[in-house]
Order: structure tokens, then sequence, then C-alpha cells
């Protein structure tokens, strides 16, 4: 992994974004998804796309 800033900001009842030249992701199943430049994590457990958010949060009500 090279050296870059990483920054993450976790937005008040929704996702967290994550900024970055390149994101890396490996999912549960081993497989590794790659983003560049920014991607927005589910926090709320509700996206259809997990670990990615759908938008899910304004439906569901999550407030943390």
């Amino acid at each position: 992994m090279s050296e870059s800033t990483v920054r993450i900001t976790v937005n008040k009842g929704a996702s967290a974004k994550i900024e970055a030249d390149i994101i890396e992701v490996t999912l549960p199943d081993g497989t590794v998804e790659q983003k560049n430049g920014k991607a927005f994590l589910c926090r709320c457990s509700e996206s259809k796309n997990q670990p990615f958010c759908d938008g899910s949060h304004k439906e569901c009500e999550f407030d943390a």
C-alpha cells in the first residue's frame, strides 16, 4: 500500500465517506473491489449493496 492521505468522514445518520487516490475494500468472501477517489460505506446495515451505501439510511431512520 502506498503512502497517501486518506480522509474518512463519518456523516451523522448516514454513510462514512472514504476519500483516497485508490480505495481497496476486501469483502467477506475475499473479493477485492477498488474504487477511485471516494467510496461511501454503509453504517445503517440496510444497504442492498453492502458494504457500500445505497441511501437506505434515509428510509430506516438511522441516527448514529
